[in-house]
């Protein structure tokens, strides 16, 4: 026997052959060893005399010594007597790091599963905590700081939604502390844009956020008022939104709440902004105090960084004229500070932290007070004459500001003739507004005889008004109506408006709500023919695009177009008169059929007079042609011109009362058939008089 044969017979090399190359059959429906054999019936070799069983040699049977038969388990592995697994190369091994064969290549591998995270979802989470926190602290620096830290400009308006959403389930206080935070973010932080995003996502799910609170609609408009009186959102949003959302939608009744119940009730920026009792605002005299404590605190350390840290953290950048006027009062009252303010000033303008326009304004509020100053400190005029070249020299003042205490002693007595002139103006305000005399006020005016000055009497007035109760609001248009028709012309108050609008910024700081109440003067003027609206595009192209003087003009002219503005207009400040539109209507009616049945022309001009309401005399002119019409009496023709004459009616009334009558000819015609012809007699006749504009148009009166 070769070597290699080992000790298989030719039987068992067989087997193994055919085994081998069936390894795959077996591993799947594998069979015993002792079956193999079985079915092959491999012979012993001759010779040994032990029996044989089945032709199988005794010696290659394996059985159990219990005498059980030894069964393979499942895919061929060994049981008793078996070979094992056919092709079996799988054996129990331990890897052991010790080995200085070890390799980690070989130890199992282990999957462990992660959480694939939404930068958005991530985003939310933290901006609760971080609304939370604000809550808390009141910090709005803090919170601003901690939302730029957390990146992801392009999520802010989910910022404001939960923001918002958030503080509609809280107390009042951090509804305050919400619009607060909106507004200093304003800008600075989050775009505008991104705004309005945040306000229309609060639109869109008002619907969920009714689900968990009462009175959703209610606050989420005063939250959408109160962002429009904040200037973040302007109000042409709201139009916007509604087309954009369906009618059955809270998001729809939202706005139409925050139109109907705040925008549009009188003094709203006042009532939206003590709604929730505005305990997180700063008045103006805290801000006064605090720049004059750290102006004094600044003399005192001559830290100039500090200084600017201090301006910079007030959050007033339209309110730093004050700084710089109370810098430079402070370097008249000690004159060994003097050097040392004026470099704060020029350091703050250098850094850009006070703007050039707040620097003219802070100059220019000095100089218009230098005469009362001078009474405290009489070195004051001469003072500010050196500090007006110096801050030139070095470039944080304008070249451009117009020194009122300058050397030229023409200009020096033309400002003192303003100075004197607005003393006395000032006086004779005061004194209307106790007495309601309007021909005391103007006979008044004219024995000043400064009609150059008509449109700083104007705006003196209208300053005054603004700062008292509702009586001297219309008290002043009532007056400024009687001046236009005696003694101002358009463009006085043209110029008048114009001066306003400019300060409209500082006065806003000394008056609540100036904004809304200069809207109202605005429109009130045109209701009363005082300005034309043409006048409103006119005096809106004198100012800066995006100032809020600009704003005040588009809310006028807003107002003044809006529906019924006459009588919502007459009624906005309480009326001079109370009296509803009805009444009037009733007033003037009678008068009319008074004087038609033989009353005097001058006790009827009389009545008309004393009824109050200019802005509404094209009702007396339409009721005078219609009575004309009905009775077949000319007569009253003949008060209009009376009426026209005495500049009671103007023009603009006139054209407005005959346009009425030709707008309503068809209706009137059919309870008065030659109501076409006789109104045709009367365009006729009035335009011979020179009642109406040349831009009226007759051509419906042809017959």
């Amino acid at each position: 026997m070769a070597s290699n044969e080992g000790f298989l017979t030719e039987g068992q090399r067989e087997m193994l052959k055919i085994a081998s190359q069936n390894a795959e059959i077996l591993s799947s429906s594998p069979k015993s060893p002792s079956s193999l054999l079985a079915d092959h019936h491999i012979k012993a070799p001759a010779g040994g005399g032990k029996a044989q069983t089945a032709g199988i040699a005794v010696r290659h049977v394996r059985r159990s010594h219990s005498g059980k038969y030894g069964r393979a388990k499942k895919d061929g592995a060994g049981g008793k007597g078996t070979w094992g697994k056919l092709l079996d190369t799988e054996v129990d091994s331990h890897i052991d790091r010790n080995d200085p064969n070890y390799d980690s290549g070989e130890e199992p591998y282990q999957l462990v599963g992660s959480t694939v995270t939404d930068p958005l979802d991530e985003f939310k989470k933290a901006v609760v905590s971080l609304v939370d926190e604000y809550f808390s602290n009141g910090d709005v620096d803090l919170a601003a700081s901690d939302l730029r830290e957390l990146g992801s400009s392009e999520y802010y308006p989910y910022f404001i939604k939960r923001l918002v959403s958030m503080a509609m389930d809280r107390h009042d206080k951090e509804k305050e502390m919400a619009s607060v935070l909106l507004s200093a973010l304003y800008a600075d932080v989050i775009s505008p844009t991104q705004i309005r995003d945040g306000f229309f996502m609060l639109l869109e799910s008002a619907d969920d956020l009714a689900v968990d609170i009462l009175d959703a609609v209610d606050i989420l408009a005063l939250f959408l008022a109160r962002a429009v009186v904040d200037d973040i959102l302007p109000p042409a949003f709201l139009a916007r939104a509604r087309k954009a959302l369906p009618e059955s939608s809270k998001g729809f009744q939202v706005i139409q709440t925050a139109e109907k119940s705040y925008l549009s009730a009188p003094h709203h920026a006042e009532l939206v902004e003590r709604r929730w009792g505005g305990s997180t605002h700063i008045t103006v005299e805290e801000v006064k105090k605090k720049i004059a404590d750290l102006l004094r605190e600044y003399v005192d350390s001559g830290e100039t960084l500090e200084a600017c840290r201090c301006i910079r953290e007030l959050g007033v950048a339209f309110f730093h004229h004050e700084v710089v006027k109370k810098a430079l009062v402070l370097a008249m009252e000690i004159p060994s500070a003097e050097p040392l303010l004026l470099k704060l000033l020029k350091e703050a303008a250098e850094e850009g932290l006070i703007s050039s326009s707040q620097m003219v304004k802070g100059f220019s509020r000095l100089a218009e007070g230098l005469d009362d100053l001078a009474l405290d400190i009489p070195s004051a005029k001469a003072l500010f004459q050196s500090f007006v070249p110096k801050a030139i020299s070095e470039g944080w003042l304008d070249a451009s500001f117009a020194n009122p205490a300058g050397e030229d002693g023409e200009f020096q007595a033309e400002d003192e003739k303003v100075r004197k002139y607005k003393k006395e103006a000032v006086t004779i305000i005061h004194e209307y507004f106790l007495s309601d005399d309007i021909p005391e006020l103007i006979r008044s005016l004219e024995d000043l005889g400064a009609p150059e000055y008509n449109s700083i009497f104007l705006k003196r007035l209208i300053t005054l008004a603004l700062d008292r109760k509702n009586r001297e609001k219309e008290m002043a248009s009532v007056l400024l109506s009687a001046l236009h028709i005696e003694i101002f012309s358009t463009e006085d108050i043209v110029n008048g408006f114009v001066m306003l609008l400019e300060n409209a910024e500082d006065t806003t700081l000394d008056i609540l709500d100036a904004s809304n109440e200069l809207a109202l003067f605005l429109a009130r003027a045109v209701i009363d023919d005082v300005l034309a609206p043409l006048n409103l595009d006119e005096i809106g192209s004198r100012l800066p695009p995006k100032c809020s003087g600009s704003e005040t003009v588009r809310m006028a002219r807003t107002l003044s177009s809006a529906r019924h503005a006459g009588e919502r207009l007459l009624r906005c400040w309480g009326g001079g008169t109370g009296w509803a539109v009805e009444d009037a209507k009733d007033k003037i009616t009678k008068l009319l059929e008074e004087y038609e049945s033989g009353g005097v022309v001058s006790e009827a001009c009389q009545c008309i007079r004393d009824l109050g309401m200019p802005f509404f005399n094209h009702e007396v002119v339409k009721k005078a042609l219609v009575m004309a019409m009905e009775k077949k009496n000319d007569r009253l023709l003949g008060l209009l011109q009376e009426c026209f004459s005495e500049g009671l009616i103007t023009t603009n009334q006139m054209t407005k009362g005959f346009t009425r009558i030709k707008d309503g000819l068809d209706d009137l015609a059919l309870d008065i058939p030659n109501a076409k012809e006789k109104f045709a007699f009367y365009v006729e006749h009035a335009q011979s008089k020179g009642w109406l504009l040349p831009s009226f148009d007759s051509s419906a009166t042809d017959v």
